[in-house]
C-alpha cells in the first residue's frame, strides 16, 4: 500500500457521500473519469473492489473492504486537514516560543516583546524562563538574552551597549560625574560574580580602584534598597536603574562615572544554523526595534547637560 494517496481516500469518501461517480466528480471538481481512475487506483493499492457499480441510475455501494478502508481513510484525511490547519496557523505567527531572559531585560525589553506578539498573534504560546548562570545553555530555548555573545553554536544580534552609571544615597556625591577613584574603598553593594558582573569589577581592579562590597544580591531592587538604606552605593547598568526608575527618586542620585566603565552588551541568542518560526523572527525584529528605541532615549539623557 506503499502508492496510497490521501487524494485516492478523498474520491472514495465523496463518491460514498455522493452516491455516484458523477456527483462525486461535481463536488471535487474533477471530471467523472478522473474519480473513475481515482478509485481504480485506490482498489490497486488496497488489492480489491471498494465499490460495487450496479450501473445505470441506481447508486454505487461500499464493499465490506470498502469499509474497511473508509473508516480508517476518514481519520487519515481528518488528521491531514488538521495538520495542514496546523502549519497554515504557524506560518502566521501562532504557535510556541521558549525565550529566555535575565532581569532588567525582562523588566524594559522583554514586555514590548510579549506585548506586540499577542497583540499580532493572540493565538500564540509564550514561555519564558529567566535565569542568570554563570555558564548559560541556550538548550531547547528559541531564543536567549544575555549580558554579552556567548561562545559555541550559537549567532546572535547586538541589541543595546548598557552603560554602567553610579546609584548612590542623596547627598553622598555631588555633580553629576563622579570620578572613578572616588569608590576606591568606599562601601559598595553589588551582584554576585555571575553574567557582566567580574568584567566590571576587573575594570576597577585596572583603574587600581578597590570598593568595598558589603553585600551582594541577584536582585536589583534589593540592591537599590540596600542603598536607600545607606548601605553602600551601587554600579548598576542603566537598564537596571531606568527600570527601577532611579533617576525619580528622591533618596537617590544616578551619577555618571568619569572614567566610564566599558558597557555591558545585551545580546540575544539562537541556535547557530537554525530556521526561526515565524513568531521568533518576529519576536527579534520587535526586540531590535525596542533596543534600537532605548539606545534613543538612552543617548538624549547623556546629550543633556
Amino acid at each position: 500500500m506503499n502508492d496510497l494517496e490521501l487524494r485516492h481516500l478523498a474520491a472514495m469518501a465523496a463518491v460514498t457521500e455522493e452516491g455516484s461517480f458523477g456527483r462525486a466528480a461535481a463536488r471535487l471538481g474533477y471530471t467523472q473519469s478522473t474519480v473513475s481512475q481515482q478509485i481504480a487506483a485506490l482498489e490497486r493499492s488496497v488489492g480489491g473492489p471498494v465499490f460495487d457499480r450496479p450501473g445505470g441510475p441506481r447508486p454505487v455501494r461500499i464493499t465490506p473492504l470498502g469499509a474497511v478502508v473508509l473508516e480508517h481513510g476518514r481519520e487519515l484525511l481528518a488528521k491531514a486537514v488538521a495538520l495542514a490547519e496546523a502549519v497554515d496557523r504557524f506560518q502566521a505567527g501562532d504557535g510556541r516560543i521558549d525565550i529566555g531572559t535575565l532581569q532588567s531585560v525582562s523588566s524594559v525589553i522583554l514586555p514590548v516583546v510579549v506585548r506586540r506578539l499577542r497583540d499580532e498573534h493572540p493565538g500564540c504560546d509564550i514561555r519564558l524562563s529567566e535565569e542568570e548562570p554563570e555558564a548559560p545553555q541556550i538548550g531547547d530555548l528559541d531564543l536567549l538574552f544575555y549580558d554579552g555573545p556567548l561562545g559555541g553554536d550559537v549567532e546572535h544580534v547586538k541589541l543595546l551597549d548598557d552603560p554602567y552609571l553610579l546609584v548612590a544615597g542623596r547627598g553622598t556625591f555631588s555633580g553629576r560625574s563622579v570620578p572613578l577613584d572616588r569608590l576606591d574603598g568606599a562601601p559598595l553593594v553589588a551582584w554576585p560574580a555571575t553574567c557582566d558582573q567580574p568584567r566590571m569589577e576587573e575594570a576597577f581592579t585596572r583603574a587600581g580602584v578597590n570598593p568595598k562590597v558589603v553585600f551582594r544580591t541577584a536582585g536589583n531592587e534589593t540592591l537599590l534598597s540596600m542603598v536607600r538604606a545607606g548601605m553602600g552605593s551601587a554600579v548598576l547598568p542603566w537598564l537596571a536603574v531606568h527600570a527601577a526608575g532611579a533617576e525619580h527618586d528622591d533618596r537617590l542620585r544616578v551619577h555618571e562615572l568619569r572614567p566610564a566603565i566599558p558597557p555591558r552588551e545585551i545580546c540575544l541568542h539562537w541556535r547557530a544554523g537554525r530556521t526561526h518560526s515565524p513568531l521568533a523572527a518576529r519576536a527579534i525584529e520587535i526586540a531590535v526595534e525596542a533596543a534600537s528605541g532605548l539606545a534613543g532615549e538612552l543617548a538624549l539623557e547623556h546629550s543633556v547637560p
